[in-house]
């Protein structure tokens, strides 16, 4: 036995990517005693400036947006008790297609085995037991979640470690939920039914799913860590809902799980299972 405190690791890509897929288990097992730790992999300089000011446009200070998410961020760790946060600070490459993707020290042209060999050394020095990150196509095709999902499985090679490994995802039916809210908001655009078709297709089909978590009693903290990014807030769908809302719709977490040596059977509740 060790007296090493059960620890998570969830490496994501940029601030705020902390708090939708994973917020309520950092603050469930943060309460539970866990050591969780928080690797951001970006400096989130494509976010929206003050006054809601885009990338490109006239006005828009990509390190003074940089310096902003980073403040952001340690409020939403602190609502979350995250024990430790750790930024690797690659910049944010922006969406699939921009032109800060081809920039040369932008996260999508690190090569993946410097960006390995970084969180490598995280991994060595916090023995995670549970890793969390994205899928292979980031989700839903961000080059910096998919860049996230590539340096993680190559430092796992990288150390000799044997962590439980898992993937965020979302249920096809709860994806379908999120498409007929949207049209539930007056002050949002009606859907394009093929877009709405096209998020619910978004992640697996709910047999496929082997972890569900249930952090109902966790989405306040949750809803606060997302608010904690008030510059974002006009791309955090999810705030529009209100907290008694978003905490019936956002209270389950899902995920994958890609490597384990426990055994645990299938489907868990409990990223930890078989570890405790």
């Amino acid at each position: 036995m060790t007296d090493r405190p059960l620890t998570l690791m969830a490496v994501h890509a940029h601030p705020d990517d902390e708090a939708t897929s994973t917020g309520g288990v950092l603050a469930q097992y943060a309460a539970e005693g866990v050591r969780t730790v928080l690797v951001t992999c970006t400096d989130g300089r494509c976010g929206d400036g003050p006054e809601g000011v885009k990338p490109g446009d006239a006005g828009h200070d990509p390190e003074a947006v940089a310096v902003m998410r980073r403040r952001e961020l340690q409020e939403s760790c602190d609502v979350l008790g995250v024990s430790h946060l750790e930024m690797l600070d690659y910049a944010d490459s922006g969406m699939m297609g921009w032109a800060s993707n081809d920039a040369p020290e932008s996260f999508w042209q690190t090569p993946v085995e410097q960006g390995a060999a970084r969180l490598a050394e995280l991994m060595e020095r916090y023995r995670p037991d549970v890793v969390v990150t994205y899928d292979e196509n980031g989700f839903y095709g961000h080059p910096d979640h998919i860049q996230a999902n590539r340096i993680t499985m190559a430092a796992l090679e990288m150390t000799e470690l044997t962590p439980k490994v898992y993937w965020t995802t979302m249920p096809h039916s709860m994806m379908q939920r999120f498409g007929e809210l949207m049209s539930e908001f007056g002050d949002m655009p009606e859907p394009d039914p093929a877009e709405v078709a096209a998020l619910a297709e978004i992640g697996l089909p709910d047999d496929e799913i082997t972890t569900w978590v249930d952090t109902t009693a966790f989405s306040g903290q949750k809803f606060d860590s997302l608010a904690a990014h008030a510059s974002q807030g006009e791309n955090i769908f999810f705030l529009k809902m209100g907290k008694e809302r978003f905490g019936e719709l956002m209270g389950m977490e899902t995920y994958v799980r890609v490597r384990d040596t426990t055994d645990a059977p299938l489907p868990e509740n409990d990223l930890f299972a078989g570890l405790r």
